[in-house]
C-alpha cells in the first residue's frame, strides 16, 4: 500500500518523508488546484529527500485542454526537472472532445522517455473513463498511475466507479489507480474496503486543521498509516 502526500516546499517534503509518506506530489498554487512549482522549489526539494517526488506539470488552471504555447511552457519545465535530476512528473491533458490528448502525451514521452508519469485528474473530465483508461494502458511503460476521484468531485462519491477502474487495472496489468480528492484519515479505511486500490493520494486531510496553508500533522499521518498496519 502506498500513501502519496501533497507537498508545497522543502520543509513540507522533509516532514512528509520523516513521518512515513511513501511518495509526494510537489505542487504550487493549491487554491488553483495545483500548478507547476518554481525552479527553486523543485531544486531544493530534489536535493533534500530520498522518497520519490512527483512534480506537477500544469501551466495554468484554465482546464486541461492545452495548445502549442502551453506545450512550450511544459516542455521547458520538464527540461528543468531533467536538468535538476528529477524523473517523475504529474501530467494530464484532454482534447475538446473529452478524450486523452495522445498527441501531447506522445510529445511528453518523446521529450522525457525515462520519466515516471502520473496522469492527473484531467482523467476526471474525460467523456468515458473506461475508454480513457484503455488508451492510457497503451502507454503503461511511461504512465505508471492515474490520479482520479472516479469522475466525481470526491472519491467517496464514486467508490463503485473507482472499484471498477481498479478491477480494470488489474485485468489489463495497466497503470495503477491512485485514489484522490477528499481522502482523509476518517474515511480511508472505508474507501479502501469499497475500492481496494493500492495507492491513495492525500492533501488537506493530513494537514493541521485540514488546512493546506498549515503544516502537515504528524497525528493525522500516523492515523493514515495505521489503516494499513
Amino acid at each position: 500500500m502506498k500513501i502519496e502526500v501533497i507537498t508545497l516546499n522543502k520543509e513540507d517534503t522533509l516532514q512528509a518523508e520523516k513521518l512515513g509518506a511513501d511518495r509526494v506530489e510537489l505542487v504550487s498554487a493549491m487554491l488553483e488546484g495545483g500548478l507547476t512549482p518554481s525552479y527553486g522549489t523543485i531544486k531544493n526539494v530534489l536535493n533534500s529527500v530520498n522518497i520519490p517526488v512527483q512534480i506537477m506539470i500544469r501551466p495554468h488552471s484554465y482546464g486541461f485542454v492545452y495548445d502549442q504555447k502551453d506545450w512550450k511552457t511544459m516542455k521547458e519545465d520538464i527540461s528543468a526537472i531533467k536538468e535538476l535530476g528529477g524523473n517523475r512528473i504529474v501530467f494530464g491533458a484532454i482534447t475538446e472532445q473529452g478524450e486523452v490528448d495522445e498527441k501531447l502525451l506522445n510529445k511528453v514521452i518523446e521529450h522525457a522517455p525515462d520519466f515516471d508519469i502520473t496522469f492527473h485528474r484531467a482523467f476526471d473530465h474525460v467523456s468515458s473513463q473506461v475508454e480513457a483508461y484503455k488508451v492510457l494502458n497503451q502507454y503503461k511503460k511511461n504512465v505508471k498511475r492515474i490520479l482520479t476521484s472516479g469522475g466525481k468531485d470526491k472519491a467517496e462519491n464514486a467508490t463503485s466507479e473507482l472499484h471498477e477502474l481498479v478491477k480494470l487495472s488489474k485485468k489489463l496489468n495497466g497503470p495503477s489507480i491512485l485514489v484522490g480528492s477528499g481522502v482523509s484519515p476518517d474515511n480511508l479505511a472505508h474507501l479502501h474496503k469499497e475500492i481496494g486500490a493500492s495507492e491513495y493520494h492525500i492533501g488537506s486531510g493530513v494537514r493541521i486543521d485540514r488546512d493546506m496553508s498549515k503544516a502537515l500533522s504528524s497525528e493525522e499521518i500516523a492515523k493514515v498509516l495505521s489503516v494499513f498496519e
